[in-house]
């Protein structure tokens, strides 16, 4: 599998794209602005189709191109802790960047915490990890020793907490018990910045010690 990476305006946000050639698909995790003309330019290059869009979360940097996914049929995955920011994202205006046009992003199928979806021919993991916002989910794809995390951890931090439903204590929780427990070699994509490993994380993250 391939795994690209692109960062996206407005604020530097990760789009990631999970690429199977044999099967000539792709998966999408995340929306950031622009992320729709990326993955369908990408899709094109490697003569794949677009099969899911998988939200790790409903802050507004990371759905403002989903509609765009939706209207495109594309299946769209989200937790239902994060519904009101799917169905509702200028709610999030006072904490956005002003003028941006929000577009509600349609969920078409809901996951939690232990689900598994069969996507690319492969497994993926979901793992419920709250404490930036409610909905927070990272996807873990064992054979690829690869999770993608939203804005749970970053390389030597984490996520806010200071925003509507964040709260520290519970984003500590999220971190030692969903992402410290997968595999040291684990190579962390965060929803900004560089990757980083579970390793690296565990030994030096300030803010959250293994």
């Amino acid at each position: 599998m391939i795994i690209e990476s692109q960062e996206l305006p407005p604020i530097g946000t990760n789009a990631i794209a999970l690429i199977c050639a044999e099967r000539k698909e792709c998966v999408i995790i995340d929306a950031p602005a622009e992320a729709y003309r990326w993955a369908t330019q990408l899709a094109e290059q490697h003569a794949c189709e677009i099969v899911a869009l998988i939200l790790t979360h409903g802050h507004w940097d990371h759905i403002l191109d989903g509609h765009a996914f939706a209207k495109a049929g594309i299946p769209t995955y989200g937790h239902k802790a994060d519904t009101e920011m799917f169905e509702a994202p200028s709610r999030m205006s006072s904490y956005a960047i002003p003028g941006l046009e929000m577009l509600p992003v349609p969920i078409t199928h809901w996951i939690e915490g232990g689900d598994t979806l069969e996507l690319l021919g492969t497994s993926m993991e979901i793992r419920h990890v709250p404490g930036h916002c409610p909905g927070n989910v990272l996807v873990y794809l064992e054979r690829e020793e690869a999770a993608v995390v939203g804005d749970v951890i970053f390389a030597g931090s984490v996520g806010r907490y200071d925003l509507p439903g964040g709260d520290f204590e519970v984003l500590k929780q999220s971190i030692q018990s969903q992402v410290y427990t997968l595999p040291d070699q684990t190579t962390i994509y965060p929803g900004h910045g560089g990757t980083t490993s579970v390793i690296q994380e565990k030994a030096s993250n300030p803010f959250v010690r293994g």
